[in-house]
């Protein structure tokens, strides 16, 4: 094992330095305002546009924790709170981590939380109302939160359908804040920022996100994000030449179809 890796907690998961973000309205102060009325938030938006980065933005600026949960289809209610474990011959109760989130008073981050089964975001309707608890019916305890307790998910609303949506049960107890894509040249910014290759580049890149964002529904189920934009900026600023980072860090993590993936790359290639 490398003797630079770390073995943290989730509650000893504390941003030290600042995570770069670019603000793109005023999503900072409707975020603090809401953490300072003990109300929870729900980020809505593409895959890729710095829903999670901004997550860990506000962490750091308010100085907690930050656990975040990958929801999937087999995320269980007992997988969130905790479920009864046998350790050396006894039976203990591990806490699950949103249990550990609001003992410690940590930001508790559903990522893409419609990916969860419909049953298990029930447990987090009395945490997301004015009672701020949490049941844990199987060792018969009510987890009151404390005050730095924050509850936060995000979701993409482009995978909306009947049977991946939120609830409005759910949704209704959340301030939302609404992502999308930068402006081309806070993009560009980012992409730069982020990278480290030069302007030109960074404009050109951006230019193919969007002429890939525009073949959305018609071929693509997403275009081009910030965040694999990056990607392929860090490939160039490494010396792979731009046709092929954009080939292996843009259209192959876009589509496998034959003629879309051609498609793409001809945009890139008539770009770089």
């Amino acid at each position: 094992m490398s003797q630079h890796v770390r073995s943290l907690t989730p509650e000893e998961y504390v941003f030290t330095e600042e995570p770069y973000y670019e603000p793109v309205g005023d999503e900072i102060a409707v975020f603090e305002a809401a953490y300072r009325n003990r109300l929870p938030v729900l980020l809505k938006g593409p895959t890729g546009c710095g829903k999670t980065r901004f997550m860990e933005h506000m962490a750091w600026r308010l100085q907690r924790p930050l656990l975040t949960v990958s929801c999937h289809d087999d995320l269980t209610a007992s997988d969130l709170v905790g479920r009864f474990l046998v350790k050396g011959g006894e039976t203990v109760w591990v806490d699950g981590p949103l249990a550990r989130a609001v003992r410690n008073g940590s930001i508790c981050y559903l990522d893409e939380v419609v990916e969860a089964r419909k049953d298990t975001t029930v447990v987090i309707h009395p945490l997301g109302d004015d009672r701020r608890v949490l049941p844990m019916e199987k060792v018969g305890e009510l987890l009151e939160a404390p005050p730095e307790f924050c509850l936060a998910m995000s979701y993409n609303p482009g995978y909306q359908s009947v049977l991946k949506d939120l609830k409005q049960s759910t949704r209704q107890r959340f301030v939302a804040l609404e992502f999308d894509y930068p402006d081309t040249a806070l993009e560009q910014k980012i992409v730069e920022k982020e990278s480290g290759i030069d302007a030109d580049m960074a404009r050109q890149l951006v230019k193919f996100a969007q002429m890939t964002r525009n073949l959305k529904g018609q071929g693509l189920d997403e275009g081009a994000s910030t965040r694999l934009l990056v990607h392929a900026a860090k490939l160039m600023a490494s010396n792979i030449a731009p046709v092929v980072a954009c080939r292996s860090a843009i259209a192959q993590a876009l589509t496998d179809d034959p003629d879309m993936l051609s498609a793409v790359n001809e945009l890139s290639a008539s770009l770089f």
